[in-house]
């Protein structure tokens, strides 16, 4: 279902103010929390941070293909090899809040000067078919609040673990 204009300026919104919210989420992390895993299997909230900025750089480059490219092949990535193969407890959080923030402020910038008659322009993803300009600005803009309240839920376990 493509988007109306009001529905899109709404998750261009959400899309914007994300960065923000995984910021503080994860500044309400104590330092001996951060690489804490609640779990097999499971990410720590500084490996979803890291998680974050590999994300928001793909992303950027996935809408500039579904706007510029004719038929745009939009090439899916297992996350977790990504973070076993990077590392992500070796990198640097900050940096990694830093590179969403200007990824996502570069991004929005371009997004909410584009006109209407750019939008509902379709690609297709290797892991799930058919995938529009809509597709990607829905999943993106939710996508820092889901690890944002991940991140939140982590905390919650890891105080709950030693009843603090």
């Amino acid at each position: 279902m493509s988007l109306d204009a009001p529905a899109r300026n709404a998750l261009l919104e959400r899309y914007r103010t994300g960065p923000a919210l995984l910021r503080q989420a994860w500044l309400e992390v104590p330092a001996e929390a951060r690489t804490w895993r609640p779990g097999e299997g499971r990410w720590s909230a500084q490996e979803v941070v890291v998680h974050c900025a590999d994300s928001e750089t793909t992303a950027a480059i996935r809408i500039r293909l579904l706007l510029a490219e004719p038929d745009p092949l939009i090439i899916g990535y297992d996350e977790n090899v990504w973070a076993r193969r990077f590392d992500y407890h070796a990198a640097d959080p900050e940096l990694a809040l830093r590179l969403v923030e200007a990824v996502r402020a570069h991004t929005h910038a371009t997004l909410a000067g584009l006109p209407e008659a750019a939008w509902g322009r379709m690609g297709r993803h290797t892991q799930s078919g058919a995938y529009g300009t809509d597709d990607w600005l829905r999943n993106y803009a939710e996508h820092l609040e889901l690890h944002a309240a991940q991140i939140r839920r982590n905390l919650d376990a890891w105080e709950a673990k030693d009843g603090r």
